[in-house]
């Protein structure tokens, strides 16, 4: 194809997010008759619109009262954006947070990547195995193709010499597989950073927020640094 001939500047890429809820939630000691009658896999879709120097990550809206929604989206999740310019390295991220929709701007995070030989196909796309790291110790198998040249990827991860296409985070029960992509072509209007939501900016803002958060979590020992990763963590 034609669009695979080229290096690709801009499109919009659709991903799958697929969780193993057996998997996810074996941890409650449920009877295998439970396990059984359980949906294994809760899925849905989500959006990454990009050009040479910028993305905008987002989830694709479905029915408020469809049971997808409910049982594998946490509140608000779906309301949940990642902006990220490239070029300054620099990402907004609009999160709900205890019920509100809060802008957090930050530096994009690097993630130490270690490249492997495996290769794979997705959506007709050859793209090769990566290992990394995150939060120190939780690893994430990726899977990038070079023939889209911004170097993102889906819930934010990005760093390697293409765009991800395929993402797993095996203590998560999680993956993201792209299952399209709109090559060349120009969202310039949809990729424009988040401007509805409460700002935490100052340090001020932060502290207020921290509170706040750990007050809903009901975890007092925790160390701000620690819960500020969580904050400004991925989009997941």
């Amino acid at each position: 194809m034609l669009a695979q001939q080229l290096f690709i500047p801009n499109g919009k890429i659709t991903f799958e997010k697929k969780i193993n809820m057996v998997r996810a939630l074996s941890e409650l000691g449920l009877s295998d008759d439970v396990k059984a009658s359980m949906t294994k896999y809760k899925s849905n879709n989500w959006d990454l619109y990009f050009d040479r120097s910028r993305s905008i990550y987002k989830a694709q809206k479905k029915d408020d009262n469809d049971d997808d929604l409910m049982y594998f989206m946490s509140p608000g999740e779906s309301t949940n954006q990642l902006y990220a310019d490239y070029t300054n390295k620099t990402r907004v991220l609009k999160k709900n947070l205890m019920g509100d929709d809060y802008l957090l701007k930050d530096t994009i995070p690097k993630i130490n990547w270690k490249i492997m030989h495996d290769i794979r196909i997705i959506s007709g796309y050859e793209c090769r195995k990566a290992i990394g790291r995150i939060n120190d110790t939780v690893y994430v198998v990726a899977f990038y193709t070079d023939e889209i040249l911004l170097r993102g990827g889906p819930e934010g991860f990005s760093g390697l010499p293409g765009m991800i296409l395929g993402l797993a985070i095996p203590r998560l029960n999680t993956t993201w597989f792209a299952t399209k992509v709109e090559a060349f072509t120009n969202f310039n209007n949809e990729i424009q950073p988040p401007t509805k939501g409460k700002r935490a900016e100052t340090d001020r803002e932060l502290k207020k927020l921290i509170e706040l958060f750990t007050r809903y979590n009901g975890n007092k020992n925790e160390k701000p640094e620690e819960i500020l990763k969580t904050i400004y963590g991925f989009v997941l």
